[in-house]
């Protein structure tokens, strides 16, 4: 949406990462049965714009689980608005969110078992 982008017209990076963590917390959710939360994230390196009207597709992948905590690895890809080969996907960032599993008063729980 408009409201999303910068002065120049591509989609800010807030919102990417957003979308970023909005899909580890999906993950790391269905994994850990219940409600978990962002601890950490890895740094970050944007490797191009975003345009307004592009295809966005976050991926994510689990790394690493501890005691309590999943290690999820986050992948943006783009399509271009006026892309004309539909495989022609863009990587626009990354990184590694460490997320931890919470009980319903907020503290910190063991993962159950699989």
């Amino acid at each position: 949406m408009p409201k999303d982008t910068n002065l120049h017209g591509d989609i800010s990076a807030s919102w990417v990462v957003s979308q970023m963590e909005q899909a580890a917390e999906l993950t790391a959710a269905r994994l850990a049965k219940g409600r978990t939360a962002t601890v950490a994230l890895s740094s970050m390196d944007f490797l191009c714009p975003v345009r307004l009207g592009s295809l966005v597709e976050v991926h994510s992948q689990l790394v690493e689980t501890g005691t309590s905590s999943l290690k999820i690895n986050i992948e943006v890809w783009i399509l271009p608005p006026n892309e004309q080969d539909p495989n022609s996907l863009y990587k626009v960032t990354e990184a590694t969110f460490v997320m931890v599993a919470l009980d319903d008063k907020g503290r910190i729980r063991t993962l159950p078992k699989c």
